[in-house]
């Protein structure tokens, strides 16, 4: 089920979302609503760099060069 949410937001900031979804050819509010999924999706990408962070530097995970990496590959 959708919910919606009304936000008070600088004109400013108004005026410069309503001119990139013109220029996207997108409704405003699609326009919003996508800008919200990706930060989203970009602060889960942010958490599950940090957790494998965290790995590495707990040496639960190994990080290893290029060359080892491609090493016997090509046979």
């Amino acid at each position: 089920m959708n919910k919606r949410v009304t936000i008070e937001m600088p004109e400013e900031m108004h005026e410069a979302i309503t001119e990139h979804a013109a220029k996207a050819g997108a409704k405003t509010d699609a326009y919003v609503l996508d800008l919200i999924e990706q930060h989203l999706e970009d602060l889960h990408d942010i958490a599950l760099a940090d957790a494998a962070m965290d790995r590495i530097r707990k040496g639960e995970d190994q990080v290893i060069g290029s060359e080892e990496f491609w090493r016997g590959l090509d046979d």
